[in-house]
């Protein structure tokens, strides 16, 4: 049986990384873009790093296109207006594609185990969020209208 320290993603620097990186933190794995309604959210998911990092949380930003070309971007692009922006310092990872036949297999893991309304494992939209805990479980999974602040009332469960 998989777990969440199975996978590998590049980071968006091109550096292979394991999720067993992360073992024993708190997650919360989200798909994101430059160019989104919910792009602010980014303002609020360093907030919340920033905030509990100390404690063994992190965010982990997966950068996608596939919703609306709102990541045209290259890595480079990518990492300038995240931080130019935003000034983020949790990890970004390679774009990736999050649904269909080349979906990541992190993602194919992570619809499967916290599928969204109605059972539906697609991702709706840029900015759906996920929660793992400490163990590596997936607690719960978030729509993008979800901000980051709301999350931040369910770290407590899981740090």
């Amino acid at each position: 049986m998989q777990t969440i320290y199975d996978f590998e993603a590049n980071t968006l620097e091109g550096e292979p990384r394991k999720l067993d990186t992360y073992r024993g933190q708190a997650m919360l794995i989200v798909n994101v873009a430059s160019q989104c309604g919910f792009t602010p959210q980014y303002a609020g998911l360093e907030a919340l790093y920033r905030a509990h990092k100390d404690q063994g949380f992190v965010v982990l930003g997966f950068p996608c296109d596939q919703f609306g070309h709102q990541e045209p971007g290259d890595a480079e692009e990518i990492r300038n207006f995240c931080s130019l922006n935003y000034d983020v310092s949790f990890p970004l990872f390679e774009k990736i594609e999050v649904n269909g036949a080349n979906a990541h297999p992190l993602y194919k893991y992570l619809k499967h185990a916290a599928p969204g309304v109605l059972g539906s494992e697609a991702i709706k939209w840029n900015f759906t969020k996920f929660l793992i805990d400490r163990e590596g479980k997936v607690v719960r999974r978030y729509a993008p209208t979800d901000t980051p602040e709301k999350i931040g009332k369910d770290l407590t469960q899981v740090l």
